[in-house]
């Protein structure tokens, strides 16, 4: 992913209104971020925490959406689930179910898609092996780093498509 400025993050969101876009937290440490090793930007409200926003590339321009996170009943320490973007595995709370409203009209009727998410919104990180997962252990796979990069990728956008669509 290209580094992103404040205003690229604004201007990029698809399914909500701008009043709530000038509102939202961004994240402190733009410059920070390790973009080469993104496919999108995801990030939680630290001041809300049942609210997360994702902003990605799709088809050359960004694409932001706002998601609301469940908190989920308690699972247990052992109880596994897997991301559905990048299929990491993670216990406890570490992927929650996270709802976008969808564009358009059937937006505006109160439609909505749903994916569990990583709750830190680190899929890519993930995916490339710079981050692991906390008590999740390795599952073995026989893809290449790229292809799992496209299949996060192809995750992502299938995602962006239903809330946009």
């Amino acid at each position: 992913m290209r580094p992103v400025t404040e205003r690229d993050i604004r201007s990029s969101f698809v399914n909500c209104s701008k009043g709530e876009t000038q509102r939202l937290n961004l994240p402190r440490d733009l410059a920070d971020h390790p973009w080469e090793d993104l496919d999108f930007l995801g990030w939680r409200d630290p001041g809300a925490p049942d609210r997360a926003y994702l902003v990605a590339e799709r088809d050359g321009p960004l694409v932001g959406i706002a998601l609301r996170a469940t908190s989920g009943g308690s699972r247990g320490f052992t109880a596994r689930s897997m991301c559905s973007l990048c299929l990491t595995t993670h216990t406890g709370g570490g992927v929650a179910l996270m709802t976008a409203r969808r564009t358009g009209e059937a937006g505006r009727q109160g439609n909505s898609v749903g994916q569990y998410l990583c709750t830190d919104l680190a899929c890519s990180l993930y995916t490339r092996g710079k981050k692991e997962a906390a008590g999740a252990g390795v599952v073995d796979e026989t893809l290449t780093l790229e292809q799992k990069i496209a299949r996060t990728r192809a995750h992502l956008y299938s995602f962006l498509g239903k809330v946009v669509a």
